[in-house]
């Protein structure tokens, strides 16, 4: 049975405070949030970045690399988008915290305003026995907790007036806690993983109050998620399950084991890029094939690479375009249509791999029109123009960049 809860105050166990290094001025528009009032107007988006280290997480000014807050913080981090384009999740022993990297723009229709105040690590936490993913989709954010199995949805425009209180929470209780995945999607409805602490085998769809509306347990080993338009995603230890609307398909991979694990989708594109593994008794498989799944007509493509790669490898540009980070040092370019590379960008020095994924690894993350790739090694992150397909700058970090995320502005 699915347990549901709605709008639980669910209280921090992190004592994390936040503080700011810019000097700002109140807004002095009548149309600024008064939970707003240190912002300041600025004459463009401000894209600003977050990079998780070992012992904290610092925020950087994307367009000179200055460091504009740094936050001490224990144990292994993880960076979330939160779904509003201001806030990521840091993920932490404990729960998840709202890192707002304050800078925004204000969609006006034909035109925006852009503001920036200081960064600041807020008290607002989802507390989580096992922090695990979080899907910020069709304007509600979905966390998942892989410890007890609790689900937590709320709006993520509530964010922007945490001074004012803290976002109305739903929450779903599953019957077995697993490493597992939740979203909702526009009509109310959760989509979520089955399983227990020892397998995982496929997802349901269910209303808000619990009632199963489909299901598929045709999913061995079920893992990540991600979205073509409306379409949702799951990756399975033998290919994929889409849902559209109730209807559950499921794509085969072309191997009796051909596990796809990790995806990266596009708003405006039925193409959904992942990973794909075939050796099921690997420590650690390094793979040099990804796969490139269409939406519309249930087919899977794979890839070659020249190199080999990582699940922080991939990613997406704002025209639909699939990218991968190779161990090669190279950002390979493909054409989800025809599923051909195009273009391979050289941007790090060769790299291999760790066995073990909490260590650092370069890591690609795009921003507008700019993609950024960190290069532990050099303590690095390399800017990359998607116009010119070249490393334009690239910007020295204090520490060893892990997880990078942030905002356009």
């Amino acid at each position: 049975m699915l347990i549901k809860s709605s709008a639980l105050a669910l209280l921090s166990t992190l004592a994390l405070v936040g503080c700011g290094t810019e000097e700002s001025t109140s807004r002095s528009r009548d149309d600024a949030p008064a939970t707003d009032a240190s912002a300041t107007e600025v004459k463009a988006p401000a894209p600003r970045l977050a990079m998780t280290y070992d012992g904290g997480v610092a925020v950087l000014d994307a367009a000179t690399g200055e460091v504009l807050l740094e936050e001490e913080i224990d144990g292994f981090l993880r960076l979330n988008p939160a779904g509003d384009d201001r806030h990521l999740f840091v993920s932490a022993a404990g729960g998840l915290t709202a890192l707002d990297l304050g800078a925004w723009t204000d969609d006006h229709g034909d035109h925006g305003h852009s503001w920036t105040t200081d960064p600041r690590l807020t008290d607002f936490t989802i507390a989580a026995e096992e922090p695990g993913h979080v899907v910020p989709h069709h304007g509600r954010t979905t966390v998942f907790d892989d410890g007890t199995g609790i689900v937590t949805a709320f709006d993520p425009a509530d964010l922007a007036a945490l001074e004012d209180g803290e976002p109305a929470l739903d929450t779903w209780t599953l019957d077995e806690a697993h490493h597992g995945v939740a979203v909702q999607d526009g009509h109310g409805n959760l989509i979520h993983t089955v399983g227990d602490a020892e397998a995982r085998s496929g997802i349901r769809l269910v209303t808000a109050a619990g009632n199963e509306l489909a299901s598929s347990d045709q999913c061995p080993g079920v893992h990540g998620e991600a979205f073509a338009g409306d379409v949702a995603l799951f990756g399975c230890e033998d290919g994929v399950l889409v849902v559209d609307g109730r209807r559950i398909t499921k794509i085969d991979s072309p191997d009796s084991y051909g596990r796809i694990g990790n995806q990266a989708g596009h708003e405006d594109s039925p193409y959904v890029l992942g990973d794909y593994k075939v050796d099921r008794d690997a420590e650690l498989e390094r793979p040099t094939r990804v796969s490139v799944i269409d939406t519309r007509n249930a087919s899977l493509r794979l890839v070659d690479l020249p190199a080999s790669y990582s699940f922080r490898s991939l990613a997406r540009t704002p025209d639909g375009d699939a990218l991968v980070l190779g161990t090669d040092g190279r950002l390979h370019v493909i054409d989800p249509a025809s599923a051909r590379i195009t273009a391979s960008i050289p941007v790090t020095k060769a790299w291999r791999e760790p066995t073990d994924w909490h260590e650092a690894r370069p890591t690609v993350q795009v921003i507008g029109e700019v993609v950024y790739v960190t290069e532990p090694v050099t303590r690095q992150i390399h800017v990359i123009d998607l116009a010119t397909r070249k490393v334009e700058r690239s910007i020295d970090v204090a520490h060893t960049p892990n997880e990078l995320s942030g905002v356009a502005g």
